[in-house]
């Protein structure tokens, strides 16, 4: 997901402001690659009011994907929604325009949560664990709409259209091929028609049925 918008300094209590400069930076340059004086030179901080908020930087960009995970859920739940209107079905279908809609942006510097785990590939590692968390939330969020659809396998539909959109997120990261969500429309629809009998693939590829 991209960023957060950021919001007036002077309404934001500075934890908030640590945690979205921190978004910014981490997004944008990595986690390794930011020193903290780069983060509070964004928020006009000194180092004794940021060990008020925050232990460490590694405890910074805990909070950064933990706020992060809530803002995607809450995003694709009600995209999900607006997009594909009050089935579940149209939910399913309506999963790669959100992904769409991300990878469209200017900001887009690919999956910040997969981008965590690559930087952190230690699956102990806290935020190798919070990366992990958002991807099963995600995945659950799928299976109960597959489940709702009346999909013959609701797990194996999900895990297959969490797989399709995380190629399509690092795909168009790393070639900017513009294509590339053509591509995962056509084989989401297909892994949808397979799990769903009383359906078949878009004609149009966009799968808004």
């Amino acid at each position: 997901m991209s960023e957060l918008p950021a919001l007036a300094p002077s309404k934001v209590p500075t934890r908030q402001r640590l945690i979205e400069a921190g978004l910014r930076r981490f997004y944008r340059d990595g986690f390794r690659s930011v020193g903290i004086d780069q983060v509070l030179a964004d928020v006009g901080i000194s180092k004794t009011a940021f060990y008020k908020h925050f232990e460490s930087k590694e405890d910074l960009l805990l909070a950064v994907l933990e706020m992060q995970n809530a803002w995607a859920q809450d995003t694709f739940h009600t995209m999900i929604k607006d997009r594909g209107g009050p089935t579940a079905l149209g939910r399913l279908r309506a999963v790669l325009d959100v992904v769409d809609f991300i990878i469209a942006s200017d900001d887009f510097q690919g999956c910040i949560f997969v981008n965590a785990a690559m930087e952190f590939p230690l699956p102990h590692e806290p935020a190798h664990l919070a990366a992990a968390a958002n991807k099963r939330a995600i995945e659950d969020i799928l299976h109960t709409l597959a489940e709702e659809a009346g999909a013959d396998d609701p797990r194996a539909l999900a895990k297959e259209l969490c797989l399709i959109m995380e190629g399509t997120y690092i795909t168009r990261h790393v070639t900017g091929n513009k294509q590339t969500i053509d591509i995962a429309r056509r084989i989401a629809d297909l892994a949808i028609a397979v799990h769903i009998k009383t359906t078949s693939p878009s004609p149009s590829g966009r799968g808004l049925g």
